[in-house]
């Protein structure tokens, strides 16, 4: 009688290793797409950030902001709101900036039907 007897054999058990290249693939798939989307969003195609408002009457704010493109031929249109103490937006206008520069620092008015408490640029597109 041969030593050949295995009971993995007998009982259809296989070896417990087969997850580690499929981990492997999905692990390395994980860690690229996580450095893409921290390098692609690190440097968006618009920025923009408040830097003042003034409220001149009940019926209108004076905002400003700045805003940076990189595509300086790319016309960008921004979204400004002004909002009353109860956080209801009561002023809201599209600023479109036409190409040009790619750092703009802009003044804009926005009427209001209300006396304004803040004012902020929604989005830059």
């Amino acid at each position: 009688m041969g030593n050949d007897f295995d009971y993995n054999d007998r009982y259809g058990v296989k070896p417990a290793n087969r997850w580690r290249p499929i981990a492997a693939v999905i692990l390395s798939m994980g860690i690229i797409w996580l450095l893409w989307a921290g390098l692609h969003h690190a440097r968006p195609e618009i920025t923009s950030r408040l830097i003042s408002f003034t409220v001149t009457n009940d019926r209108e704010t004076v905002i400003r902001f700045e805003a940076t493109r990189r595509d300086s031929n790319r016309e960008i249109t921004c979204t400004l709101v002004a909002r009353d103490i109860d956080k209801l937006i009561v002023g809201q206008v599209d600023d479109v900036i036409p190409a040009g520069k790619g750092y703009i620092d802009r003044s804009t008015a926005i009427p209001t039907r209300n006396l304004a408490a803040t004012a902020s640029v929604l989005r830059c597109l």
